[in-house]
């Protein structure tokens, strides 16, 4: 608006530009989301580890032993699930704060600036699209994984999925790096 709007066109501007505080809503509850995955998979990985105590011991027989690490094995790519998702929440959750309410002073001048990752950083809404989108990519390959690991390969045909599968793998991974893109 030029500077003869009026009492009206400033009031209507500072109210439109002040209604972006309405993205905390979203920031605050990606937060907390946050941090509530981070605890579900820290969680799990301490039972993880409490429940693997016995692996060796030697009352168990081979085929308990195979049956306990292919679970095992499962869980780990579950935390690893858990602990990817809540890194999304976080990115998005400092990305909106970025985007629409102020930049965050202490990841560019402050003393953590040297230990704060790129990552964090968001410029743009295309750079927030682009770090949640290696993320969530990230997260189907575990998942993608994860059914791999339990996967019964009855035919020729199934390993030859598996094999498309993992091509498909690496061909997203491929496409999203910026070297390779």
């Amino acid at each position: 608006m030029t500077k003869n709007t009026g009492k009206i066109g400033i009031l209507f501007e500072s109210f439109l530009w002040k209604s972006r505080f309405v993205v905390l809503f979203a920031v605050i509850a990606s937060l907390l989301t946050s941090l509530a995955v981070f605890f579900i998979a820290t969680v799990d990985a301490y039972y993880l580890v409490i429940h693997l105590l016995g692996y060796a011991s030697p009352a168990l027989d081979a085929a308990e032993r195979n049956v306990l690490r292919a679970e095992t094995i499962t869980h780990v790519v579950e935390i690893i699930d858990g602990y990817l998702l809540a890194t999304v929440l976080l990115i998005f959750a400092l990305g909106l704060y970025e985007l629409f309410i102020s930049r965050i002073d202490l990841a560019k001048d402050g003393a953590e600036a040297n230990t704060a990752s790129n990552v964090l950083i968001i410029n743009s809404l295309d750079d927030l699209k682009a770090r949640l989108a290696k993320v969530i990519l990230m997260i189907l390959i575990v998942r993608f994984f994860e059914h791999a690991i339990s996967m019964k390969f009855h035919t020729p045909l199934d390993l030859l999925y598996l094999a498309a599968g993992i091509a498909l793998i690496g061909l997203a991974l491929y496409l999203t790096d910026e070297k390779g893109a």
